[in-house]
């Protein structure tokens, strides 16, 4: 079996390669980063350390790299033989590998199994916008298409924080993963992945992934961020930032159980799981890591205003998250053009104007007000100074 993972980053080897390769597939990583490429086609393994309740250390080897830049053709030759597809490049890059996939689409032999393909990126549905990408390609017809590739959204969930200086290809992750996969679109006939799970309704999952982890983890950032705290493990230690973050949650639980029908207790659960995962010391996770791209995360369906609209929506005036946002609203990091972009919009703006280009909310919104509120105050502190 074989499988070509577009994204050889950290989330591509740790998680994703891990797993297909103890499922017994070659993997043919493909990426667009030089020095990356050329230095895991010149390995022979690398090594996953899992830290945390369950320390471990697994070898990863049978895989080879291409430069999807350089050698798009032989890319291309790899998914046209391929059981498997799968991504870990961001929800933005999608676009830019879907060509190469349809191309392998069109080129492969009508008598094979139709290719798997999943986007395992950090987005709700991020398979179905590679497979729009897909179809809109000159380069494979409609037919073609939905003869031989199958397309299944996925929910990801492990914490890969950036690596130490010097580790090379291993890569440090958290023991914890999940991997939930929708199963309707095999009919049956869904690939062997020993510990992924195969359900027949994702949304749930996807949106308790990411109004819990996600909403939680990048909470977390922002008030440690506020405090004056570097890493995500010692922000969760500190009394107030760990209280807001649990407040957070709460109002995503009350969410999730009645719009999902969760049972209350095993979302709890679910949440403590969560809090402990954020406050593994030996995650050398940061909050600048983790807050990165502050403008995406506070897109209309992300983790703050998504649930935080809902709530609106139902009646339930939302606190924590948006205490939340501003939090998020303050975060600053010249190295990260987002948050560049995010102070711009805020120094240029009315607090009306920025609301709505930040958060995608129409001003007749229940939660429309309350942003704008949460943004004018971050604009009055910062004239302030």
């Amino acid at each position: 079996m074989k499988t070509v993972h577009f994204g050889a980053g950290n989330i591509g080897r740790g998680f994703v390669g891990l797993l297909l390769h103890k499922a017994g597939y070659e993997i043919v990583f493909a990426d667009v980063a030089e020095a990356l490429i050329n230095e895991l086609a010149a390995a022979d393994s690398y090594s996953v350390h899992e830290v945390g309740e369950h320390p471990a250390v697994h070898t990863v080897d049978n895989f080879r790299a291409l430069n999807s830049a350089l050698t798009p053709e032989l890319v291309v030759a790899e998914i046209a033989t391929a059981d498997m597809v799968t991504t870990a490049v961001g929800p933005n890059i999608l676009k830019f590998v879907a060509p190469l996939i349809a191309r392998g689409i069109a080129a492969r032999d009508a008598a094979l199994a139709p290719l798997q393909v999943m986007a395992c990126e950090n987005a709700i549905n991020a398979t179905d916008i590679l497979e729009a990408a897909i179809r809109a390609d000159n380069a494979v017809d409609e037919a073609a298409v939905d003869a031989r590739a199958v397309f299944a959204n996925t929910a990801v969930d492990r914490i890969v924080p950036n690596q130490a200086p010097g580790q090379g290809l291993d890569v440090t992750v958290e023991s914890f993963f999940e991997w939930v996969i929708d199963k309707t679109p095999f009919h049956g006939s869904e690939p062997a992945i020993g510990g992924a799970t195969f359900v027949d309704d994702l949304v749930p999952y996807i949106e308790r992934k990411l109004f819990t982890v996600n909403t939680g983890h990048a909470a977390t950032a922002y008030f440690g961020y506020a405090a004056g705290i570097e890493k995500i493990s010692d922000a969760m230690a500190h009394p107030a930032v760990k209280a807001k973050v649990r407040a957070v949650l709460e109002e995503t639980k009350a969410l999730l159980v009645k719009k999902h029908g969760f049972d209350e207790a095993e979302q709890e659960a679910y949440v403590q799981k969560i809090l402990v995962r954020f406050s593994n010391q030996y995650l050398p996770d940061t909050v600048g890591r983790v807050g990165r791209a502050p403008l995406r995360k506070l897109g209309r369906h992300e983790r703050f205003i998504g649930p935080a609209a809902e709530l609106a929506e139902n009646g339930v005036a939302p606190v924590a998250l948006l205490e939340a946002v501003e939090a998020a609203l303050r975060f600053t990091d010249e190295s990260d053009a987002e948050a560049v972009e995010l102070a711009e919009i805020l120094n240029g703006s009315t607090a009306s104007a920025a609301a709505e280009r930040i958060t995608g909310l129409a001003p007749e919104h229940p939660l429309f007000p309350a942003v704008r509120d949460a943004i004018e105050t971050v604009k009055a502190a910062a004239a302030a100074k």
